[in-house]
């Protein structure tokens, strides 16, 4: 048996004093990542000849700081424990080249913390959650969590359009055993339907959510532009603009939800390109359109649902020439973006993207029998 963990997301309903008791918990989270990162920046400044020293030096605790700003008590002790994790975590990856130097966070980023279960502080209960400091709230809870899992911690947080979430982290033991590999299936990244699959050489068909409502954003943010910062008004037209982004979001997810289950259930393996989506928006100048797809959120979605099961996720070298080599025969020749039919010497003719993903299955196979 081997431990697992797996985190459940809900709707979160607090009433006015524990939105008053969050928004304190959101705001000493931030001050006290802060504030520790403000003197471990003055720390790096004076010693940053001499890494060992930066290295050995131990990071203060939130305790340090109650008495000179005693706010600090009113809030869940664990979140700002947290907060210190996080900035030790962030501060190491930099040491060890993974990362930039850790930037102090802004009220405009995303408000979040997390607290974990210690003795009992967190219980699920009639259509409500028991949390640190804020007692019991009321959760939209649209599925039942197994009473064999254990909650590890909770994240809290608060969307743009100021909706509440909470994110359950729980642990479980469960044998997984690999299942055998029968049905294969290669996928290639398509810019106008997220991926061409190599079986049938379907496409994903992706709606474009964020394209669909570009017009209608453009349009809210025109008026939201002209509204004076920070009046009544303004914050009206803000939320009408968080909603609109926050739905076209929910849109994408759900999709891709679908989509990555789809495939987890009928194939016992999915072989795809290491891409660098990254690289490849701002390369190819295709920004909007690689951001829409959300391939990145769809990779993590469909490897959890196949490990899940014992199934695999594969990922060949993003240098593989799936595009250049034929399918069929196996010669190579250049392929310019405007091209979209394959047509090889040996008389072998498919559509560009199929043909892709015939060769990123076959490399697939071929790495699984290596293994």
């Amino acid at each position: 048996m081997t431990k697992q963990n797996k985190a459940f997301k809900f709707r979160l309903l607090p009433n006015k004093n524990q939105e008053v008791l969050l928004a304190k918990t959101f705001g000493c989270v931030r001050f006290i990542y802060n504030k520790m990162l403000e003197e471990r920046k003055e720390t790096y400044e004076k010693f940053k000849d001499n890494k060992e020293i930066l290295i050995k030096q131990k990071f203060p605790t939130p305790a340090k700081y109650k008495e000179e700003f005693s706010f600090l008590k009113e809030v869940d002790s664990l979140a700002l424990a947290n907060a210190q994790i996080n900035l030790q975590n962030a501060y190491k990856n930099f040491f060890e080249g993974r990362a930039e130097f850790p930037k102090f966070k802004s009220r405009k980023a995303k408000q979040s913390y997390t607290t974990n279960m210690v003795n009992g502080n967190i219980e699920l209960k009639d259509g409500h959650i028991k949390l640190p400091k804020l007692k019991f709230v009321k959760i939209k809870q649209h599925r039942e969590i197994p009473a064999v899992y254990k909650i590890k911690s909770c994240t809290i947080s608060k969307t743009k359009s100021g909706k509440y979430y909470i994110s359950i982290l729980t642990e479980y033991e469960k044998e997984i055993p690999l299942s055998t590999i029968q049905h294969v299936v290669g996928l290639d990244f398509a810019m106008d339907g997220l991926y061409v699959e190599s079986e049938q050489g379907e496409k994903a068909n992706y709606p474009y959510f964020y394209r669909q409502s570009l017009d209608k954003l453009a349009k809210e943010q025109r008026i939201l532009s002209r509204r004076k910062k920070g009046s009544i008004r303004w914050e009206k037209q803000r939320l009408k603009v968080a909603k609109l982004q926050e739905k076209t979001a929910n849109q994408r997810k759900n999709f891709l939800h679908h989509k990555s289950k789809e495939l987890a259930i009928n194939y016992d393996a999915v072989i795809i390109e290491d891409l660098d989506m990254k690289g490849m928006s701002q390369a190819l100048h295709f920004g909007k359109s690689v951001h829409d797809n959300g391939w990145n959120i769809f990779t993590t979605f469909l490897k959890y649902k196949l490990e899940e099961q014992g199934k695999r996720l594969i990922k060949i070298d993003k240098w593989f020439p799936s595009t250049k080599r034929c399918s069929c025969f196996g010669a190579e020749k250049e392929m310019p973006l405007s091209e979209r039919v394959y047509q090889c010497s040996c008389g072998f003719v498919l559509d560009r993207d199929h043909n892709s993903a015939i060769n990123i299955k076959n490399e697939g196979l071929r790495l699984l029998a290596l293994a």
